[in-house]
């Protein structure tokens, strides 16, 4: 299991990490707000311990941002106590909250606890227009016709419509279908994309995968 920890505090990041991976956890760190919201953006975590009070971004607008692409279970982890604090905090799409001071065991207990409730089940079927995308049959079909795609191709064609209507950037299409850190220098994702449109868009009028420059990729009916 790999977790994010976003915290400032020095002494406090280096001991949650320490007693993450002592627990069997891969655990990167991030000491503020936009590092935080970068690493959780374009790479795939299993939970997010995320501070409030962060530099540069504070928690409540690294987790609206999350929630408009990740799923990712996120726990709060701060010394804002007020309840009208740990309100807002779920309600903006926390799983949950733990105020500072606390003990390890009951952190390592709750973020167990979140990674045991399992993903939120997802749809079996996407149409796109005229593009269907059955994920339990691994078929897909447009206006009708059988469209046969390699494992990696049904794997982006399945991102890009669980997030229709939204650009995906290279660095998280490369972790989230490859599960590898983007280098810019590598043009995978390009020639992934590339492919996918030789069979789903070039023999069809309606184009649905659209480039977005610098910024990645999205799937969307345009008309």
């Amino acid at each position: 299991m790999r977790l994010l920890v976003v915290e400032d505090e020095q002494k406090a990041g280096e001991y949650l990490q320490k007693g993450l991976t002592e627990s069997g956890f891969v655990v990167d760190w991030a000491n503020n707000g936009p590092e935080g919201l970068h690493a959780a953006s374009t790479s795939h975590y299993d939970l997010i311990v995320l501070d409030v009070m962060l530099p540069g971004m504070d928690g409540w607008q690294i987790v609206t941002e999350l929630r408009k692409t990740v799923d990712t279970p996120v726990l709060f982890l701060t010394a804002r106590d007020a309840l009208n604090d740990r309100i807002k905090g779920l309600e903006l799409g926390a799983d949950d909250y733990l105020v500072k001071p606390f003990a390890f065991a009951e952190l390592l207990v709750r973020i167990r606890t979140l990674l045991r409730r399992g993903p939120i089940k997802e749809p079996e079927l996407f149409q796109i227009a005229d593009l269907e995308l059955d994920v339990p049959k691994r078929r897909v079909t447009r206006a009708g016709q059988r469209i046969d795609l390699t494992a990696k191709e049904f794997a982006l064609l399945h991102l890009m419509s669980k997030r229709v209507g939204q650009v995906l950037s290279r660095p998280l299409i490369a972790s989230q279908v490859w599960d590898m850190n983007f280098d810019s220098d590598t043009n995978v994702v390009d020639v992934a994309v590339r492919r996918l449109r030789a069979k789903i868009d070039d023999p069809y009028t309606v184009k649905l995968i659209h480039t977005i420059r610098s910024m990645g990729y999205v799937l969307e009916d345009r008309r």
